[in-house]
């Protein structure tokens, strides 16, 4: 078998997908199931993982079954099952969940003890209903006010009130089992365009960048975090034609070789307009895979697909080279196998016990009560 067929048999890995539980050729039912077509396409492409949203969530009982079905799909080893789940208004599970106060809330009390224990409690509420993988902590800096995407999802407007926050988050992660996904490198908090809608640009001198934006990554790096995602953004003293999810000089150059960051690196959601009016739905996958990502993150189904299909062509017709989707599929693999195994389905029985409770709640309830006034201005 030739590296070109090794790299199709393992593209999939380099996919997190969301899915409204329809088929992959028009809208279907509510998302809160997984349909044969969807299961079919996870265990066919072996696909590495989804990310699931509020159409996916019901209660803590229905999305831990979901999640267990999904994983039925798994071929040798787990899908990572991801979601946001920072708290605030980027809280996917609510209902029958405990809720998390926002990371500007959080920021407010400037305690890293108090940070790790809230941390900790989220992960095991989300363990417990079988996911592995959080996009969080936020590490971007709240260093503009007029930042329409960021704001209250920073844990402040400093690089060591933000750095502090961020390093206690991780840490009550993985000392739950769930791994936390750092965003958005290199830095979204100085942006005034949302990436969901436009091309932020950012002009920061790289001096800047590497004493502010940067600190709080490189921080998070020291303490063990294994997986970064990208921002949409032009950096333009770092890249000025391509944003840092497709720019080999931000993730390659600066990431890799110049901050010797060596796991894995995942796209932001790559049906973001920021990409997908600039740069094409059929190049930007290739182009964020030659530029450093090693997974990317597709919120649909048909979307994932086509980008699929058009990776295949691109390896099969020389334009994407076969040994970066298995470097960056051996990247997953061993982060899964590191982290993932022995897999064990959740308990669903145990839901009660776990999640929503009040023992949770009086952790969140002292987070409040923790936010004096002095510090909440």
């Amino acid at each position: 078998m030739s590296n070109i067929d090794d790299a199709i048999q393992t593209l999939g890995e380099l996919f997190i997908i969301g899915f409204n539980g329809g088929s992959a050729s028009g809208p279907g039912p509510t998302g809160l199931e997984l349909t044969d077509d969807t299961a079919a396409f996870l265990s066919q492409a072996r696909i590495g993982g989804v990310i699931l949203f509020a159409h996916n969530y019901e209660n803590p009982g229905q999305v831990a079954e979901l999640i267990n079905q999904v994983q039925e799909c798994r071929t040798e080893l787990p899908l990572w099952i991801g979601v946001d789940h920072e708290g605030g208004k980027v809280q996917r599970f609510k209902k029958g969940f405990t809720k998390i106060p926002e990371a500007a809330a959080v920021g407010m009390i400037d305690s890293p003890k108090l940070a790790f224990e809230l941390s900790e409690m989220m992960a095991k509420e989300l363990r417990a209903v079988g996911i592995n993988l959080n996009f969080a902590p936020v590490a971007d800096i709240a260093t503009n006010p007029k930042n329409p995407v960021i704001g209250s999802r920073a844990y402040g407007s400093t690089e060591e009130q933000v750095t502090k926050m961020v390093t206690a988050i991780l840490r009550g992660h993985l000392v739950a089992h769930v791994q936390p996904c750092i965003k958005h490198f290199p830095g979204h908090g100085d942006t005034s365009i949302d990436s969901h809608f436009a091309l932020p640009r950012v002009d920061t001198p790289l001096e800047t960048l590497r004493d502010r934006e940067l600190r709080p990554f490189v921080r998070a790096f020291k303490s063990r975090c294994s997986m970064v995602m990208s921002a949409h953004i032009i950096c333009s003293k770092l890249d000025p034609d391509r944003p840092a999810t497709l720019s080999s000089k931000i993730l390659r150059d600066l990431l890799r070789k110049e901050l010797r960051y060596s796991k894995v690196v995942i796209s932001d959601d790559m049906e973001m307009k920021a990409i997908t009016d600039h740069f094409g739905e059929d190049d930007a996958p290739r182009l964020a895979i030659e530029a450093g990502c090693d997974l990317l993150c597709y919120r649909s189904e048909p979307k994932a697909r086509h980008a699929y299909q058009a990776l295949v062509k691109a390896l099969e017709n020389g334009k994407l080279a076969p040994e970066l989707v298995l470097e960056s599929a051996a990247r997953s693999r061993a982060l899964k196998t590191e982290t993932l195994l022995p897999y064990r389905p959740a308990a669903i029985t145990d839901l009660a016990t776990l999640v929503g409770t009040p023992e949770n709640q009086a952790i969140v309830d002292r987070v409040l009560a923790a936010q004096k006034p002095e510090n909440s201005r």
